[in-house]
């Protein structure tokens, strides 16, 4: 679906990031992790097609994304920014219903069709009674699921999510990452790939996801979050002790500033007398 191989990326003469390459299909849940100017945003930027590849290139369906249209790309890809503030103050059922606007024509208005897909995409999410709710108004949650049922509107196959979860508070933060394995295990029955960066290690683990983990514009390592976020590598790539714990119902953590774990397993964290 989305190939990225030997990507350099940057604007004009600034190189950012070399080396780069990724693969995501239906089913996939791929997270980018890395420090603050590791390069993650243009990435994504490369990714979506809004900037060049310095070299190497990014193929969309076997075709160079570069060389398709604007419209074309949008049937392919959705993309979630982690904030939106809209100018005036639309229905939610209207932001979602924007994510129809590649699948009209150059003057065309949204039709009962387009209407009962954005609607659908709310109920998909659980937020179906948000529809006539006044967007500026929501909790940051709920805006965020509005979001999603918007990309999910523009019915592309493949999902790019910039910090989904950033500034959610512990309920909505859970609430999104749910929505977003959802997502995923259906692909099975039209379902996406999805693509997001976040900041928190955690929630790969709770996602089940692979990752592509960077510093300083190069790839570190990637693969299955069991193989990739291990002590050596996170400890190395944020410039802190890091231990990665198991607790006692089995789920992975991140901890920072603990005594990392002997060769880069994860030990209980109830033995840790946490």
């Amino acid at each position: 679906m989305l190939v990225a191989r030997d990507l350099s990326i940057g604007y004009g003469q600034q190189v950012i990031g070399s080396g780069l390459g990724l693969t995501v299909e239906p089913g996939d849940v791929l997270c980018l992790l890395g420090p603050n100017g590791c390069g993650k945003t243009t990435l994504f930027r490369t990714l979506l097609g809004l900037l060049p590849p310095l070299s190497g290139e990014v193929l969309l369906s076997g075709k160079p994304i570069t060389a398709q249209r604007r419209a074309e790309v949008a049937r392919q890809i959705s993309y979630v920014p982690q904030a939106h503030a809209p100018p005036f103050p639309f229905e939610a059922l209207d932001v979602v219903l924007m994510g129809r606007t590649a699948r009209l024509g150059a003057f065309g208005q949204p039709s009962r069709t387009d209407r009962d897909a954005a609607f659908a995409a709310m109920v998909q999410l659980g937020i179906g009674n948000l529809a006539t709710a006044d967007y500026s108004r929501l909790s940051g949650g709920q805006r965020q699921l509005v979001l999603i049922a918007r990309a999910l509107a523009q019915e592309a196959p493949l999902m790019v999510m910039d910090e989904p979860t950033a500034s959610l508070d512990f309920g909505n933060e859970a609430q999104v990452l749910a929505r977003i394995s959802a997502l995923a295990r259906a692909a099975a029955h039209g379902g996406h790939g999805v693509v997001l960066s976040t900041h928190n290690p955690d929630h790969a683990f709770q996602l089940g996801a692979r990752v592509l983990l960077m510093k300083a514009g190069q790839r570190v390592a990637e693969g299955p979050c069991d193989e990739v976020l291990t002590t050596q590598t996170l400890s190395a790539v944020y410039g802190i002790g890091v231990s990665v714990e198991t607790t006692p119902s089995g789920r992975k953590v991140c901890l920072p500033g603990l005594p990392a774990a002997p060769s880069g397993g994860a030990r209980r964290v109830g033995d840790a007398g946490l």
